[in-house]
């Protein structure tokens, strides 16, 4: 299973059926679980622990040092799940001042994906072609981040959130919408995302009530927050969704991304599709 050409230290932990590719190095305290697979040229850093049935495509770095100014050579860690695809060229570091960097189950990384120091992919995320995300950064289960979107330090994307192709995000991405270029504007509700997660008509038609009240147009997000509230109360309280995106608001640092101006022109349409 293991190619002769590769290099595989004897002191990495290794399940009997991993495929290890031509030329591909394995470090010192690595852990890589049944089934997975490790592809040509890669290099899997020393601290970086691999599920089950993980495939690691060609010429990807695995839990090298993170690009941190502040790192002093902590023995930190990249964690990864199970059944995740991380394809060519993708760079995955782990974490800074003995944290860990985190990716979750059924991921989906495509080519020269990054994900940067002390970050938190969540289960079934999709991070496109030339993806990044800076340190400290946390991505939602289901999110999907189209091609060459930037994620600046330390930002939120909820949960089955889209970022469309060629976005920057410095604000955090609420769950369930759209955001676009410029950056931080959000532009809709991802239905199409949240019908393929099997939620039902209901649901979908109060997160779409819910992104009408907070982002439809810029406003006062607290006011917003507080009309809608009272709105869902009045009919029979908010579902676990708009409460969950409620939460997110309410526990972000960085601030939220916002709707357009009332004065851009053409009505925002919120459907997604």
């Amino acid at each position: 299973m293991i190619d002769p050409r590769a290099i595989v230290s004897p002191h990495a932990r290794i399940a009997p059926d991993v495929r290890i590719g031509p030329f591909a190095i394995v470090e010192d305290d690595v852990e890589i679980g049944a089934g997975s697979s490790i592809g040509a040229f890669t290099q899997v850093c020393s601290g970086t622990r691999l599920g089950r049935d993980n495939r690691v495509h060609m010429h990807v770095v695995l839990g090298n040092e993170p690009q941190d100014l502040a790192y002093r050579g902590a023995p930190t860690r990249l964690v990864v799940g199970d059944r995740n695809v991380i394809r060519e060229g993708s760079h995955l570091h782990r974490g800074s001042k003995q944290e860990a960097t985190v990716v979750g189950d059924d991921c989906f990384l495509m080519t020269n994906s990054h994900v940067g120091h002390d970050c938190r992919v969540g289960d079934g995320a999709i991070l496109a072609t030339g993806a990044t995300l800076g340190g400290h950064a946390t991505v939602g289960p289901q999110a999907f981040l189209s091609g060459y979107c930037l994620v600046h330090q330390f930002v939120r994307v909820g949960r089955l959130a889209l970022i469309q192709g060629g976005a920057a995000a410095s604000r955090d991405v609420p769950p369930f919408t759209i955001a676009m270029r410029p950056h931080n504007l959000l532009v809709g509700v991802n239905v199409v995302g949240l019908r393929r997660a099997g939620l039902d008509r209901a649901a979908i038609g109060a997160i779409r009530r819910a992104y009408r009240a907070l982002f439809l147009h810029r406003r006062d997000l607290r006011r917003a927050r507080e009309e809608l509230l009272a709105d869902e109360v009045a009919r029979g309280g908010p579902t676990s969704e708009v409460r969950e995106l409620l939460d997110f608001i309410d526990s972000s640092r960085r601030g939220v991304s916002f709707g357009r101006r009332r004065a851009s022109g053409a009505p925002v349409d919120d459907d997604g599709d």
